[in-house]
């Protein structure tokens, strides 16, 4: 019997995972004292740390789609070998785009800083994906429950906002700086919507398997949410441009809309926290934690995104730390917690190991390290954030001199951010060794 695609998928996410954690930590130490491991710049650090975490969301969303739609929605994949090919590409695409970095080759921009060349091969497996998953959930007769409407939403508008984030390439918007800049943080912040879509599915689908009730995918609360991230998708990006100089209607859209689509989702996860039987809580006690995580984070992030879509507020936080803080909540508090929920449901279901009160030990730890990290590391950054700004604006101070008064804060962030390293090292390593041992199984 052959290993499940969605399984190999898993076990490179956590591989993703933890090696853009390292680098993210390297990272943070070189941007608070420079001239550390200069055999390995800030300049190479930086992106090896956004590509593979970027790399461990989708990669992680994938091996769940691949997995639970033959398994649990009884929908057998359309090609299995275009899955398999889909996972080879995405693969070697990722270690020529790793040694780029290496070796100092670049060309590209934010998360996709690699030569554009490379984006080729990216834009062919997400065409498989998107061939394979239509092939396979259009057999579905019926009502579609609203993981497999954000999961198809996602997949369409990630290919859709990947293509439109190349758009520089082109005279025509390379040549206008406006044109330019608006189009670039137009694509990354849909962009994010578009992941998000992925992960809030995965979230739904993930609940609805625990509590048994097929009704928490169907229902119109999932629905309204659903929409409203879409809304969010199509328009939310645009407090990321209140500076740029377009038309005043889409910063009234986006101020309007911004971020309602997690109020909607911890609302579905309260919900469903609330009636879940004790002794499913118990039985499903990791997975059920994580989830219960993001919901935390999801609630300390809307207050933040909010506040940072306030025109007046936006003034002094955008390009600061408060930013990356939010970027930082979103990433590891919500999307990275819901990701994990789903990585230990798939291997406990796959594998049939039950964890050792050991295994369990040292996951429960690392998940409080971790959560107790983070919420340094996020305070840090918006103290840091909201002091620069201010300082900014007053234009009292030199940069060197403002950068020196908000070191306190960055050795803090440094410092906690070693803590989410270790943090999730020690909730990864148990999952990554059991399917190590289901691999060696297979094989054998």
């Amino acid at each position: 019997m052959k290993k499940e695609i969605g399984v190999t998928f898993i076990f490179l996410s956590i591989i993703a995972l933890l090696a853009g954690l390292l680098f993210g930590s390297l990272s943070a130490f070189q941007f608070v004292f420079p001239g550390l491991f200069d055999a390995l710049p800030f300049f190479k650090n930086r992106p090896l740390h956004v590509s593979l975490v970027v790399s461990w969301i989708f990669l992680s969303v994938l091996g769940g789609i691949y997995y639970y739609l033959p398994k649990y929605c009884g929908l057998p994949l359309f090609s299995k070998k275009m899955a398999t090919l889909h996972f080879w590409l995405f693969f070697i695409t990722g270690l020529l785009i790793l040694t780029s970095y290496f070796l100092g080759k670049f060309g590209g921009r934010e998360y996709w800083e690699f030569p554009p060349v490379l984006a080729i091969p990216i834009l062919i497996s997400w065409l498989l994906l998107l061939i394979n998953f239509f092939k396979t959930v259009l057999k579905k007769v019926g009502q579609w429950p609203v993981y497999l409407w954000m999961w198809a939403t996602g997949i369409c508008f990630f290919l859709f906002t990947f293509t439109e984030a190349y758009l520089w390439v082109l005279p025509y918007f390379r040549n206008n700086l406006i044109r330019d800049l608006t189009v670039q943080w137009k694509a990354y912040g849909a962009l994010v919507g578009s992941w998000n879509m992925l992960v809030y599915g995965t979230a739904i689908f993930v609940m609805e398997r625990i509590k048994g009730d097929e009704s928490i995918a169907k229902s119109g609360l999932a629905f309204w949410m659903y929409f409203l991230g879409l809304t969010n998708l199509l328009f939310g990006w645009a407090h990321h441009i209140y500076i740029v100089p377009t038309a005043p209607w889409i910063r009234y859209i986006s101020y309007g809309i911004s971020m309602t689509e997690l109020l909607i989702l911890a609302k579905i996860i309260w919900n469903w926290k609330s009636a879940l039987q004790h002794e499913k809580k118990d039985f499903y006690f990791l997975p059920y934690r994580f989830i219960i995580a993001s919901d935390c984070w999801i609630f300390i992030n809307i207050v933040l995104a909010i506040l940072i879509s306030i025109p007046a507020i936006n003034v002094f936080t955008h390009g600061t730390h408060i930013t990356v803080a939010h970027a930082m909540g979103s990433t590891i508090g919500i999307n990275t917690m819901i990701l994990l929920s789903s990585v230990l449901f798939i291997i406990d279901d796959v594998t049939k190991h039950q964890f050792s009160a050991t295994e369990k030990n040292t996951i429960r730890t690392g998940f409080w390290i971790t959560n107790f990290s983070l919420l340094i590391f996020w305070v840090s950054l918006v103290a840091a954030g909201a002091e620069k700004g201010v300082l900014i604006v007053e234009n009292q101070l030199t940069f060197q001199a403002i950068m020196q008064k908000i070191n306190p804060y960055l050795v803090a962030f440094a410092c906690s951010g070693l803590g989410i390293f270790l943090g999730l090292l020690m909730v990864s390593v148990h999952p990554l060794l059991i399917i190590m041992r289901y691999f060696k199984t297979k094989k054998a």
